[in-house]
């Protein structure tokens, strides 16, 4: 089969390589036919993350049909249209029977490969995957539409960590891709009032169009007193992190009412320094939120139903084969580029 590999550090090469096996009888091999470049990705083209060596198959969003079941596979066959979460759980250890699969302690990412594993991922014709992380397409839902489900479900599991209640106000800091599904997913439980915070101007009015109330530039002296005099002069309610730096989490922090919660989504860094007094003497809640634990089916309902809105933040679709120009361009961070989806055969 054809595959997308990250050779060496910045250098992909769409290749040869032999096709996937069956790895046990509740494996099914899916032919890929939509795969969205994800930032970790992009973020770890150039090793910096360390979870990316070459040589490897990255792509963890992806959507496409079975061809193959193993022996004991009950719920799918060959023809069926899925998606499937980017993490293989075992389903057995402590974690995995609490429903805390995101957490599992054998936890292996499709198309990482890090010190403890390598997993190769979607960036090829086709993908070996266990049927428990396999997911129905609804009718109607297309493959490239269906590659955004993991994004959209890693935003709707931050998002019910700390659900907002009725009429509570909400912040989402980042309005790179996760923070717009994010605004989208608060927008259908929260009527209260919604704010995006992004020092680009263009992710801001998209944040408007997607169901923000305010859109406020935190580099903006002025921006976080807007913030709290819509708030009642206190601050938000509940906020979300979706970018993983020093900065964002400050502002995130400083957009808060005393006794707010904050979940963080982002990881771009590492680490960070973080305001312990203002967390500690505001008695602030803060929390990390994890990938996904059974948040799929409501990813698909509501793109199905209209609900969130994917077609809005896919930038292009490419071949496969193209796929190395457009890393190379989302690396370069090209303007107006967010979303791109790849797609095997084309």
């Amino acid at each position: 089969m054809k595959a997308l590999v990250l050779e060496e550090y910045k250098r992909f090469a769409y290749v040869d390589v032999p096709d996937p096996d069956l790895r046990g009888p509740k494996d099914v091999i899916v032919r890929v036919r939509a795969a969205a470049i994800c930032g970790s990705d992009v973020h770890g083209m150039d090793g910096s993350t360390g979870r990316r060596r070459p040589p490897v198959i990255m792509g963890h969003e992806a959507a496409g049909e079975i061809v193959r079941t193993g022996t004991e596979v009950r719920r799918f066959k060959p023809g069926d249209r899925v998606t499937f979460d980017s993490t293989e759980y075992c389903g057995e250890c402590w974690h995995c029977r609490r429903g805390e699969v995101n957490l599992c302690d054998d936890r292996r990412v499709l198309g990482v490969s890090c010190e403890e594993y390598r997993r190769d991922g979607a960036f090829a014709e086709y993908v070996a995957v266990p049927e428990r992380i396999l997911y129905p397409l609804p009718e109607g839902l297309s493959f490239v539409r269906a590659s955004l489900t993991e994004p959209l479900a890693v935003a709707a599991h931050a998002a019910m960590l700390s659900p907002p209640l009725p009429g509570e106000s909400a912040a989402v800091v980042g309005a790179g891709l996760i923070g717009l599904l994010l605004i989208q997913v608060l927008r259908t439980s929260t009527s209260g009032p919604l704010f995006a915070l992004d020092t680009d101007p263009d992710r801001r009015a998209q944040a408007l169009r997607l169901g923000a109330d305010y859109a406020l530039d935190p580099a903006d002296p002025g921006a976080l007193e807007e913030l709290r005099s819509r708030c009642g002069g206190r601050g938000a309610d509940k906020a979300w992190e979706a970018v993983g730096i020093t900065s964002a989490v400050a502002t995130a922090v400083d957009c808060l009412r005393k006794g707010g919660a904050l979940t963080l989504i982002g990881n771009a860094s590492p680490r960070i320094d973080l305001a312990l007094q203002k967390v500690v003497t505001r008695q602030l809640t803060l929390r990390g939120s994890c990938a996904i634990a059974g948040e799929y089916p409501l990813a698909l309902d509501l793109m199905a139903r209209g609900q969130v809105d994917v077609d809005a933040l896919i930038s292009a679709t490419a071949p496969l084969s193209e796929g190395a120009a457009w890393f190379n361009r989302l690396y370069a961070r090209e303007p107006g580029l967010l979303k791109v989806v790849l797609e095997p055969g084309r």
